[in-house]
């Protein structure tokens, strides 16, 4: 049975349909790319905040094992054993620093919102 001809669903009908399917789309992707986003704030803002602490309290120790060794070692003449310090603080620099970089390279922020995207693209693609 044929719907009256006022009955039908029209062109405009349709667009304007499918424009509110594509903006509400795009209100949720915003929405996901808004929540990462505050994550990732909150996520840097800890690990810099324990990152500094960590730093300043291993700095403190540092400076108070090192004083004791030189101290110790230049009361019973051992030289080389500052030396030996000095070259142990280098290569521990080398190595946070190599580590650090590695940690970096891997960092992918708003994966989840970019996955997403990467659906949406992929079911328009296939309807097509």
């Amino acid at each position: 049975m044929e719907l009256p001809e006022d009955k039908k669903p029209g062109l405009f009908a349709s667009l304007k349909r499918l424009l509110k399917t594509v903006a509400a789309i795009a209100e949720n992707r915003l929405e996901l790319l808004l929540v990462e986003w505050q994550e990732e704030r909150l996520r840097l803002f800890e690990v810099l905040l324990l990152a500094g602490i960590v730093l300043i309290l291993l700095l403190m120790t540092l400076m108070v094992l090192t004083m004791t060794i030189v101290v110790v070692c230049i009361i019973n003449h051992h030289f080389g054993m500052v030396i030996a310090l000095c070259l142990f603080y280098l290569v521990a620099t080398a190595g946070c620093y190599w580590r650090l970089r590695s940690r970096l390279r891997g960092w992918a922020p708003f994966a989840a919102t970019l996955a997403e995207l990467k659906k949406d693209k992929a079911c328009l693609e296939d309807k097509r």
